[in-house]
Formats: structure tokens, C-alpha cells, sequence
């Protein structure tokens, strides 16, 4: 029987839609100079991360309204790249992007930390003055949330820096007084000026209301984000500053909760006590610690601050110190906020970045394991107890020839092997541990604990 003329005319259509399917999967439209738009449907189904209590947890079904009792616990094996929107930028870099979501999730981890944020007139900066955006660069992070997606990995987007690197928190001062205002030049005028705080929300309402360029997805709606992050690493100028940044904190949170409600938000501090919490001053790397304006308790039991991020190294903080007396510290570090979760915060705990030096000492893959190893096995404690110790993200991971980016904490993972097989091992025996898990294996590609799962 002769086709009807209706399959005549959907053949050709069928096949122009395999070859445009093909060409995204591979490369991305702007590598030829024209951008796809592509519907979710196109990438697999995830469920939205929440909390219950000290645990996060992932609705079944993937759509993130199911009950409790559809939930999944999960605790975190992952890793931090800050480079990906930048690299996204240009069609012929981001190669170096999808390889390292796919590496990522080779090695079974599930969230990647990076930046949301480049302030300033650098050539790939995001915001170029206050509320104007390039939108070559935020199709940048339009890619990395996709190819998140694509590989069934969550990405934690910070969105302002406190240091002075891709803007920061002076930028935004600079800004201020260049549009006529009467700011003073320290950085705690970042926290406390309303003209800069109408800044950093109208930012982060661009942000958080994106429509993706690739998927037509709003950033609220994306299931491939898992938290926002209000700022990396914030810092008072002194001990003073502390109720500047507790105002803060609680603001920005509030505000981005009045945007998104499906999306979980943390702080992005270190992890220091302040001199609030005297009785906890001993946990501190040095008396220093506790001048800085953060508390780590006070900040992160803010009600809208979902989960507590700390900080990690050892290398930087006690330098003059053994390998034996920074694993001892280390271990104490960990132990103590893991403690306050579960204790005081009821919160998880997330440890968002857990750096070793890499050019110290000749044994620098001797020292990163026993750092690793250390945080690692504490985390795999707390998951068998359901308790708060959340996860661990390294930092910071590269795929190779990106010696722009490097620094003394960073490495390629797959060339160290030691390392590599470590941190494989840490994301199987965490997913070993849940019989129930969030997706179905039909969604896996490259799963690194083929044991695991029905």
C-alpha cells in the first residue's frame, strides 16, 4: 500500500527532529551560531530536594509534590567547579563543561557547587552594572543547568562572592557611589546600605525568575537546582558586624523564599563560631575565626535558612600544624557541626567545600586522601544513623588543560587515582545504604554502583 500523504509528510519531519536532537546532545546549537529551545520532556525526570528535619530528601515521581511518605533520604557525595558558566560561554569551551557534569556523575556524585555570579565590566561578566545583564553569559549558565540535567546531577548556585575575585561585594560598593551615593568604602556597607541590598535582590529576582534559554524552564521550576546560595563565604570586617549580617541574612532568605518555594536556600558560611557561642570558641581554627561577623549557629538557625554549609581546610587554617594534627582537627571540625544539627539546628549539614593543599609536601595525594577519607567516613557515619551530618562537597575538581583556573586546592580527579577511587567509593556505599532510591535505573547512564538499585 502506497503511504498516505500524511506519512509522507511526517517522515521528514520525524527526521528533522532526530537530527536536531542529535546536534544538541552533541554539541549545542551555538556552536553553529543558533540556539535550540528545546521542552524538559527532552531530559530526564528528577524530583525537587527538600528537608525533613535533619535529613534532605527527594520526592518520588519526580514532580516534588508527592507526601512524606514518597520521600527518599538522601545524603550527598559531590563536588565543586566555579568555573562552568564561564566556560559555557563560548560553544567551542563547552566541551570542557558537559565533560565534567559527565565525569561527575561518572564517579557518582550528585551535586556540583558553582558560581551564579560575575559582577563587573570583566569581559564574561553576568551583571555588567546594576539590574543589566549580558545575555550572551546567562545563556552560559542556561547550558550548565541543562547539562546538570542531562546527567542527573544538582547544581548549588551561589550568587554574590565576598571576595573581591568576579566582583564580589565591592562591586557592588563601587556601584553605589558611582551612582551618587553616600557609601562608605568599608565592605560591611554591603550588608547594612539599602540603595547595595536593592542591588543584590534585583539580582537575585533576574536570577531566581529566569526562563531558561534552552528549555523554556524558569530557574524556580528546575528540578536540577538544588539550593540557592546567598553568598560564598560572607565576612563581616569585625566581630562588630555580626548583627549586620545576621539582618542580612535573614532578609535576602526571606526574599528569595518570596520568589521560590520549591527550592532550598543556604548561607554559604564557613562554619566559624562566633563570640556569641564563647562556649564553642575552642572548635574555631584560632581566635581570628570568631572576629569575622559570622556565627555559625545564629546564622544558620535563621528560619529560613534551610540547610548549614561549613567550610573545610585545614591546610589554610592551621598551616603550621602536622598532617597528624590537622586530621585530628579536622575530625573535631566535623564532629561539631554535625552535633549542632542535630542537637541544636535540627538542620542538615552540608559541608560545601573540603579542600587540601596540593603542593605542601611531596605526599600532597597521601595528605588529600587522609583529609578526604576523614570527612568522608564521617558523613557515612551520620547516613547510617539518619542524622545531620548531610554531605561533602571537594573542591574543587577540573577536567584537563584549565590551568587558568587553577589553585592550590584543585585537581583533575581522574588522574589521581587514589583519589578517584575514593570518592567512587564514598557514593556507592551512600547509595548502597537506601534501598528506596530517587530515580529509576531506565534514567542511569554510566552508573558507577551497578550493585545498587532494582
Amino acid at each position: 500500500m502506497e503511504p498516505s500523504w500524511r506519512d509522507k509528510a511526517l517522515y521528514p519531519i520525524l527526521g528533522g527532529i532526530t537530527v536536531l536532537l542529535i546536534l544538541y546532545l552533541n554539541f549545542d546549537g551555538t556552536s553553529f551560531g543558533f540556539s535550540f529551545t528545546f521542552p524538559a520532556l527532552w531530559l530526564p525526570e528528577m524530583g525537587f530536594v527538600g528537608t525533613n528535619s535533619t535529613r534532605f530528601v527527594v520526592a518520588g515521581g519526580g514532580g516534588g509534590g508527592a507526601g512524606r511518605a514518597n520521600q527518599s533520604a538522601v545524603y550527598v557525595n559531590g563536588w565543586n567547579s566555579y568555573w562552568l558558566m564561564e566556560e559555557s560561554v563560548w560553544g567551542q569551551s563547552r566541551g570542557r563543561v558537559s565533560e565534567m557534569m559527565r565525569r561527575g556523575a561518572g564517579m557518582g556524585m550528585t551535586v556540583c557547587r558553582t558560581w551564579a555570579f560575575s559582577d563587573g565590566d570583566g569581559p564574561n561578566a553576568l551583571q555588567r552594572s546594576p539590574g543589566v545583564f549580558d545575555e550572551r553569559v546567562f545563556r552560559g549558565l542556561d547550558y550548565v543547568i541543562v547539562e546538570a540535567r542531562r546527567n542527573r546531577v544538582r547544581v548549588i548556585l551561589s550568587l554574590v562572592n565576598n571576595l573581591n575575585a568576579f566582583g564580589g561585594k565591592a562591586q557592588y560598593i563601587r556601584w553605589a557611589q558611582e551612582d551618587g551615593e553616600n557609601v562608605s568604602s568599608s565592605a560591611d556597607s554591603f550588608f547594612s546600605h539599602p540603595t547595595i541590598k536593592e542591588y543584590y535582590k534585583a539580582y537575585v529576582k533576574t536570577v531566581v525568575t529566569r526562563k531558561n534559554s534552552m528549555t523554556g524552564v524558569h530557574y524556580f521550576d528546575e528540578p536540577a537546582i538544588f539550593a540557592w546560595e546567598l553568598m560564598n563565604e560572607p565576612r563581616g570586617v569585625s566581630e562588630s558586624s555580626a548583627p549586620l549580617v545576621q539582618s542580612w541574612i535573614t532578609e535576602m532568605a526571606a526574599y528569595i523564599k518570596s520568589l521560590d518555594q520549591r527550592h532550598l536556600v543556604t548561607i554559604g558560611v564557613e562554619g566559624f563560631y562566633g563570640l556569641q557561642t564563647q562556649e564553642k570558641n575552642a572548635v574555631n581554627p584560632g581566635e581570628w575565626a570568631s572576629s569575622l561577623g559570622t556565627d555559625f549557629l545564629k546564622n544558620s538557625a535563621i528560619h529560613d535558612i534551610d540547610f548549614a554549609s561549613v567550610h573545610a581546610y585545614p591546610d589554610s587554617w592551621i598551616p603550621e600544624a602536622g598532617l597528624d594534627e590537622k586530621v585530628k582537627y579536622l575530625s573535631r571540625w566535623v564532629d561539631a557541626h554535625i552535633r549542632d544539627g542535630d542537637d541544636m539546628l535540627k538542620k542538615p549539614v552540608l559541608f560545601t567545600e573540603v579542600g587540601s593543599s596540593l603542593h605542601q609536601n611531596r605526599q600532597e595525594s597521601y595528605q588529600r586522601d587522609m583529609f578526604f577519607k576523614t570527612v568522608y567516613d564521617k558523613i557515612y557515619e551520620s547516613a547510617k544513623k539518619r542524622q545531620a551530618g548531610a554531605g561533602a562537597l571537594i573542591w574543587q575538581l577540573l577536567v584537563d588543560d584549565m590551568q587558568g583556573y587553577t589553585d592550590q586546592f584543585s585537581f583533575v580527579a581522574w588522574n589521581h587515582l587514589s583519589t578517584y577511587k575514593l570518592i567512587m567509593e564514598q557514593s556507592c556505599r551512600l547509595r548502597r545504604m537506601f534501598v528506596k532510591e530517587e530515580t529509576n535505573r531506565k534514567y542511569r547512564h554510566n552508573d558507577p554502583c551497578p550493585s545498587t538499585g532494582s
